[in-house]
């Protein structure tokens, strides 16, 4: 077996990066293009009022879609009607006799429709915009959830569906694609993606593991989804997009195709450019929406919890067409 190269090596010192853009204390990246007027650029594609929530659900029967190595949401009741039992001497007493439920819940913060932390993934010992890695022990010091939820994201949300261009109801394991493939796609759409867009891309692998047995959804685990290339992320860095939202786990294809090297989108962009990543979408409601008036486009707004250090956020964002 080929050994694969080192992060440093796939993309090279002189991969395009954004560090210093927004000064040396930034931690939102792209999202500092998402200004007052791109919101009322994303409010102006609103032309029905159609409301879709983009979020999984959390605690399904069958489990979560999750990366390997997490789990799903564990989440149990400590107060409900068993609690008040005659036989319970210490059920809570509250005057005029009120009842009520109550629940805790053990969670991956990524463990759910979600977004990453700037500072979620690195190589070299630095994270985005230059800060030291060391910043990252014990909780993130630097480039937290916290600030992109602090912000918000709104803006012109467009979305692209690959797996509908290529005639699937999901892409296959493994299956790639590139920014020219989005273009394409955009095109048989007859829509345009255009500077600060929020990139929404449909690959249909969420849907197919609600179709599937979650022993096959992770045997071989290999996720579609976009691969590298240097002229992918210098489409990005020109395109300035803010976003790349997907109905994946990981945003990309899991390992580079031809080097083996694990999701290297995740260093190209997210750590070097900036852009913000968002993972496990629900994107089959809103395509078919899309797809039956042909507007692919609609006003997205997102916020993150607030979690303070925190590598990552569930979030349940919302398209407004």
């Amino acid at each position: 077996m080929t050994e694969s190269p080192a992060m440093r090596e796939l993309l090279g010192d002189d991969t395009p990066t954004n560090w210093g853009k927004w000064g040396p204390d930034d931690e939102v990246g792209c999202l500092n293009y998402l200004d007052a007027g791109e919101v009322l650029r994303g409010i102006r594609h609103v032309k029905t009022g159609e409301v879709f929530t983009l979020q999984t659900q959390m605690g399904h029967p069958k489990g979560d879609p999750v990366f390997p190595g997490r789990q799903s949401i564990e989440r149990e009741n400590i107060l409900d009607e068993s609690t008040w039992h005659p036989d319970n001497p210490d059920a809570p007493d509250f005057p005029g006799g009120l009842h009520y439920a109550d629940d805790v819940a053990k969670i991956f913060l990524q463990g759910s429709s979600q977004y990453d932390a700037l500072g979620h993934v690195w190589y070299d010992g630095k994270i985005w915009n230059g800060y030291d890695a060391e910043t990252t022990i014990g909780g993130l010091d630097k480039a937290s959830v916290l600030p992109i939820a602090e912000k918000g994201v709104v803006g012109r949300g467009v979305l692209i569906d690959m797996a509908r261009y290529r005639g699937k109801d999901n892409l296959d394991k493994g299956e790639t694609f590139d920014h020219n493939d989005l273009l394409a796609a955009a095109a048989a759409q007859g829509v345009t993606i255009e500077k600060h867009d929020i990139l929404v891309i449909r690959t249909g692998h969420i849907g197919y593991w609600y179709r599937t047995t979650p022993e096959e959804f992770y045997d071989d685990f290999n996720e579609p989804g976009l691969t590298y290339s240097r002229e992918l992320v210098e489409w990005f860095r020109d395109t300035e997009i803010p976003n790349l939202v997907t109905d994946t786990i990981a945003n990309e294809v899991t390992k580079e195709p031809e080097t083996g090297v694990a999701l290297p989108l995740h260093c190209a962009l997210m750590r070097n450019l900036g852009v913000t990543l968002s993972e496990v979408i629900w994107l089959d409601d809103l395509a078919e929406a899309c797809a039956r008036d042909g507007r692919w486009t609609f006003l997205y707004a997102a916020a993150p919890l607030k979690v303070v250090q925190g590598t990552g956020s569930p979030v349940n964002p919302i398209a407004i067409r």
